[in-house]
């Protein structure tokens, strides 16, 4: 099992020093990838009122995601980079299979284009592009994706998209670039039965909202259904667990790891975001413990 590190942007700010100091910390304790969020545009809560309780306003730093995975790939040399999530329903597809090539390319074929459906309808009406459609929508999108990452001249025609005979230049490094999708949320963290038909079909693995449970195990069984139902090895649909660090003693983290491990997930990503620790010293002091314990 690998273990990675979620990028605490919304805590460490704005400030590209602070950036290079995290993530260099972490590929040198031996993390084996950066996990990283994404938002282009945070809700005033004052006016939008779902997004009142939420981690994402406009308060927040969010760094754009290539942007800030070009700067990262620049500074490291090993670690993985993972978007999680990239929204991708929300954007142009042609556009988002150049970037992520581009990524790859740079980054020696270091990218995981993680990938999900978002829940804030305001990011979707700034960037003119339909809410209530996205979950079908984004299933033609891996599909163009990954016709374009593999392909020097595509001509595709779907309901969505329309290629005719035209390609990236250059290609990535990983042809295709791997896909793992996002599902569920804090509110609801066991995906709907579409979502999860989706990770078994199509996806090269998933990020699960949930904490190992009887209901995440049971989750996880119904994934790997669906990836035998399409003739698939249940065991090429890798699973990244999340151990969040604030709140809890080392010997809970311990007990999280192992239950994830039992539910065989690929990949644990640690993440000090969310609780009382300020500043990236104190970020990097989070998962230099994290690291100890778990024996990395």
């Amino acid at each position: 099992m690998q273990f990675g590190v979620v990028f605490p942007q919304t805590e460490i700010g704005p400030d590209p020093g602070a950036i290079r100091e995290y993530v260099q910390a972490a590929e040198g304790m031996g993390y084996s990838y950066i996990f990283i969020a994404d938002h282009v545009l945070g809700a005033d809560p004052q006016h939008h009122a779902h997004v009142a309780n939420s981690y994402y306003t406009h308060h927040s730093v969010i760094h754009e995601t290539f942007t800030t995975l070009g700067f990262i790939s620049a500074i490291t040399s090993k670690v993985d980079l993972i978007t999680g999530i990239l929204i991708l329903p929300q954007r142009q597809t042609a556009l988002v299979a150049k970037q992520a090539a581009e990524i790859d390319l740079l980054s020696g074929g270091r990218l995981k284009l993680g990938i999900g459906v978002g829940w804030n309808h305001v990011e979707y009406e700034a960037l003119g592009m339909d809410f209530h459609n996205r979950g079908r929508r984004c299933e033609e999108q891996i599909k163009v994706l990954r016709a374009l990452w593999t392909q020097e001249v595509v001509n595709f025609e779907g309901r969505w998209h329309h290629i005719t005979h035209a390609g990236l230049n250059p290609l990535p490094v990983q042809r295709p670039i791997p896909i793992w999708l996002g599902a569920g949320g804090s509110a609801s963290p066991i995906p709907v039965e579409p979502v999860l038909r989706r990770i078994g079909h199509m996806s090269d693995g998933w990020f699960p909202s949930f904490p190992p449970c009887a209901e995440g195990r049971e989750a996880v069984a119904r994934v790997r259904q669906y990836a035998r139902e399409a003739g698939r090895d249940p065991a090429e649909v890798g699973m990244i667990g999340r151990l969040r660090l604030p709140g809890k003693q080392p010997e809970d983290w311990l007990d999280e790891i192992k239950g994830w491990e039992e539910m065989q997930a690929t990949h644990v990503s640690v993440e000090a975001r969310r609780g009382v620790i300020g500043g990236v010293e104190g970020h990097i002091q989070a998962i230099q413990e994290a690291r100890e314990v778990i024996g990395i």
